[in-house]
């Protein structure tokens, strides 16, 4: 990979407790250029974030521990991850679900089951590639 096209690669946070989704997606992602950090469940989540800021979040909202609704009340409550674009990835499809997931932060919602290649048109829709 040319300098160029590195410092130009944009990173994903994918949060996914799914080992099979958190593979699917990933390896997509990869694939279309993204680097792409990987977090099981809501603290692996808050510790990536912490570690280095990602160009946007893929959220499933229902993760062990502390939970998607919860990590990005977090991270929108914090000056520093505010502008960090979230997405919720998640099976949570009923009416008002995507309200609150709204609510909750999510700047975008996405409702499982989706395409991988939904996705990554999507992570590039929001970051204008």
């Amino acid at each position: 990979m040319s300098v160029t096209a590195a410092s130009l690669q944009k990173t994903v946070l994918l949060v996914e407790d799914n080992p099979h989704n958190r593979k699917i997606f990933s390896g997509m992602l990869t694939h279309s250029g993204f680097e792409v950090i990987e977090a099981e469940d809501g603290q692996q989540a808050l510790d990536a974030v912490a570690k280095a800021l990602p160009d946007v979040i893929l959220m499933d909202l229902s993760i062990p521990g502390v939970d998607g609704w919860e990590v990005t009340r977090r991270l929108k409550a914090d000056a520093r991850t505010q502008p960090v674009p979230i997405i919720a990835l998640t099976a949570h499809a009923m009416r008002g679900d995507e309200e609150r997931a709204r609510a909750a932060g999510c700047d975008h919602y996405l409702a499982k089951p989706i395409s991988p290649k939904k996705v990554v048109e999507e992570v590039r829709k929001i970051l204008k590639l």
